[in-house]
């Protein structure tokens, strides 16, 4: 194998990418190359000796995963009519974020730590919205907790707001395995909750953070990179209109810096619309 590079710059960078890759569990306390182990220390189970079956060794106990309850295993469209009832009965967000974390129709709550909510201030002006738990968010239980829940903090420092004065949450809030992406039967469950979150917490404006948001709650088919800056309509199933204004993630400028300029743009005509000038 190759050595780790002794730069710290380098080795954070090397753990940033398989952070981001999904490998967030060390199996061993030093790297082990298993393709270059001699073949007899890889050999298949079957060769190896098999205890008499008259005196059989006892394995060592290990806890067995969650099954599975009857709600997650159901189709997704019955789930998600589920999902939707169990959402409409909410008359607060606490109320809201206890039946969630009691409601067992989604598989994702089974493999994540934490339900990661919301943070913020649910009175603020602003709501933005993301697609789902990174792994700092399912440690903390808590949406935008990691590398890019800071530069968010930073951009929202630019236009003189923090967390104290806006809502923050995600359209899935249980941290899909290895960082994946949310399956849409995944996001179609969800998506019930995220809708009653934002009725009851009456934001005048929801900042969609991604592609992702944008698509599933402004029902737009064109990428971030067109329809980031654009004022848009969502509307609650109550009737009401709320203004909304897709931008680019903070993960994906993370990724890709030289288009942070386009996000401050985007914060900047937040900013404008909180003033009244846009």
């Amino acid at each position: 194998m190759q050595d780790l590079p002794s730069d710290r710059d380098a080795l954070q960078a090397l753990l940033d990418f398989h952070v981001e890759a999904g490998v967030d569990l060390a199996l061993d306390e030093t790297p082990h190359n298993r393709f270059a182990e001699p073949k007899a220390e890889r050999a298949p189970a079957a060769a190896q000796p098999q205890p008499s079956p008259s005196k059989p060794s006892p394995s060592p106990s290990a806890p067995s995963p969650r099954a599975l309850p009857k709600a997650a295993a159901a189709a997704p469209e019955e789930v998600a009519s589920m999902a939707r009832e169990q959402a409409r009965h909410a008359q607060s967000l606490e109320e809201l974020e206890a039946i969630l974390a009691g409601f067992d129709g989604c598989a994702l709550k089974f493999s994540a730590k934490n339900l990661a909510f919301a943070d913020g201030n649910p009175e603020g002006r602003v709501m933005l919205v993301g697609e789902a738990p990174g792994a700092d968010e399912d440690r903390i239980g808590k949406p935008f907790m990691g590398r890019s829940g800071q530069l968010l903090d930073r951009m929202l420092a630019t236009i003189g707001l923090d967390r104290s004065q806006v809502y923050v949450a995600n359209i899935v809030p249980w941290r899909p395995p290895g960082n994946r992406t949310p399956t849409p039967q995944e996001i179609a469950i969800c998506k019930p909750f995220i809708a009653r979150q934002i009725e009851l917490a009456s934001p005048e404006i929801v900042l969609c953070l991604g592609g992702p948001a944008a698509q599933n709650l402004l029902g737009v088919k064109d990428g971030i990179l067109r329809t980031r800056g654009r004022w848009f309509t969502y509307k609650t199933e109550d009737g009401r209109e709320i203004r909304a204004l897709p931008t680019l993630h903070p993960a994906y400028l993370l990724r890709q810096p030289l288009q942070k300029r386009l996000g401050w743009r985007d914060f900047q005509a937040l900013r404008r619309a909180l003033d009244g000038r846009e």
